[in-house]
């Protein structure tokens, strides 16, 4: 915020020939008026939830397999995890059946107090709900009124020799990666220095030829023509679906392998979307972006990140403006920025 009070009144304080293409009118005001906002549709987002099975989480989480059953999968749905000592003493209301069950020592503490009626009676009250599965922690073995009810009512059991604390970070993690909303979109992503560089545009306006001009650099690619998009918290993680990952079109040429090509360092699996480029061909008519501000933005996911709206004619060093647009970018996370570094100099020269 304190960048933009800064610029605030540019046009106000500094001579009209002293900015740069005064005809323009290009000021923070001016631009404000005008700035166009992309958003994506996001009515077409995954359906957050898979089945997995038995074996592939208990290896991804660690896991030993009490139990089984007859169950070959878990269904996943959501990412919260609950730990049922509420409904161990009774109470159901608020009761989130559709979760992953976590018991750890103060849960089987509780139990261990129990008459042996009232035990079973509260075990089963919990496994008669159509839970994912329970998990048992801190290296306590179940009591048999609980694994009764387990093999009764046929649920999933899992233990982990971690403390509760501990191994409920651990899963809320993996639910989060595993259960993360997504969906793919038209465009290329590449790693440039660092920045996760999401470049849209329509077809044929030149974005394949451009990432091979960037990877040519020394750049990598991470997805062409199909960019699969997850959001993790307020992050958005890019990668390629694994029929197409590390391959290329580039028209005129065919179907090209970047990775067999340019080696292994020319491409990356996963990165996250730091900004996006929009190609857009070049319109005598249309005003673009010449001093920085105010900054575009473009949803994806329901989370905004920096756009630019580069236009395309010949003669343009597209693969040069991008490699611009991605140092500008880290040094905007370091705090600098090349407006204000301006404003600041034409003040300096208004008192002298």
């Amino acid at each position: 915020m304190a960048n933009k009070k800064k610029n605030d009144g540019i046009a106000e304080n500094i001579p009209a020939e002293l900015i740069p293409d005064a005809d323009a009118q290009t000021t923070a005001a001016a631009e404000a008026s005008i700035a166009r906002k992309y958003d994506f549709d996001d009515d077409n987002v995954e359906s957050a939830e898979t089945d997995v099975s038995v074996e592939e989480f208990a290896r991804r989480m660690d896991l030993n397999v009490v139990y089984r059953g007859s169950n070959e999968q878990i269904h996943f749905n959501t990412f919260n995890i609950s730990r049922p000592g509420l409904q161990l003493a009774g109470y159901y209301k608020h009761f989130s059946a559709e979760r992953v069950q976590v018991m750890g020592e103060m849960e089987m503490t509780y139990l261990e107090q129990m008459t042996h009626d009232a035990r079973k009676t509260a075990c089963e009250t919990l496994m008669k709900q159509p839970i994912p599965c329970l998990i048992m922690t801190s290296t306590i073995p179940p009591c048999a009124e609980l694994l009764s009810a387990v093999k009764k009512y046929d649920r999933v059991l899992l233990e982990s020799k971690l403390r509760t604390t501990m191994f409920v970070n651990k899963l809320s993690l993996y639910l989060n990666e595993l259960l993360a909303p997504s969906k793919t979109i038209h465009g290329v992503l590449l790693d440039l220095y660092g920045v996760g560089v999401l470049m849209i545009g329509e077809s044929g306006i030149g974005k394949s030829e451009t990432a091979l001009s960037l990877i040519e650099r020394g750049h990598r690619l991470v997805a062409d023509d199909a960019v699969t998009i997850s959001r993790i918290g307020e992050r958005l993680d890019g990668t390629s679906p694994e029929v197409i990952r590390y391959f290329m079109e580039v028209r005129g040429i065919g179907i090209i392998d970047i990775k067999a090509m340019y080696g292994a360092g020319a491409v990356q699996l996963v990165k996250s979307v730091d900004m996006v480029v929009k190609l857009e061909a070049w319109d005598d008519k249309a005003r673009y972006t010449r001093l920085g501000e105010p900054e575009e933005t473009y949803t994806i996911l329901g989370v905004k990140k920096p756009l630019h709206v580069i236009p395309v004619k010949p003669g343009r060093n597209l693969a040069v403006i991008l490699e611009a647009a991605a140092r500008t970018h880290r040094l905007n996370d370091l705090g600098f920025s090349a407006m204000d570094e301006l404003n600041d100099r034409l003040r300096g020269n208004l008192k002298k």
